[in-house]
């Protein structure tokens, strides 16, 4: 008598073993897919801030600060007391705090994921 073999692919076990390797394989490129796209955007989006930050905290600081002198020495007699000599710090301190409203305003992102 003669025992019949069959194939090894068409075996039950090996069927399981491809299905799992397979269902390995999809989870990982799910988790990929999920963690390191949001990461790479989120990175992006922090450096564009960042820059932006600094590039407005720069501009202003330069802005706030000839309007200061502009007031110090176009408008020294105007301001020559003792106390009035505050004034154009005041001017100076407004401007930035209206400048710190201004952008804090715009902020309207609350997430980083595209919608």
């Amino acid at each position: 008598m003669a025992i019949e073999e069959s194939p090894p692919s068409t075996s039950p076990i090996r069927r399981d073993s491809t299905n799992v390797g397979e269902v390995v394989d999809l989870v990982k490129d799910y988790a990929r897919q999920e963690t390191l796209g949001p990461l790479r955007g989120a990175g992006r989006w922090l450096a564009f801030g960042t820059l932006g930050a600094i590039l407005l905290a720069a501009g202003t600081s330069i802005l706030v600060l000839g309007i200061l002198r502009y007031f110090q020495t176009e408008h020294a007699h105007t301001f020559a007391g003792k106390w009035v000599s505050l004034v154009p710090y005041v001017i100076a301190l407004a401007i930035s705090l209206t400048v710190i409203g201004v952008a804090a305003s715009r902020i309207g992102k609350s997430s980083l994921h595209k919608e």
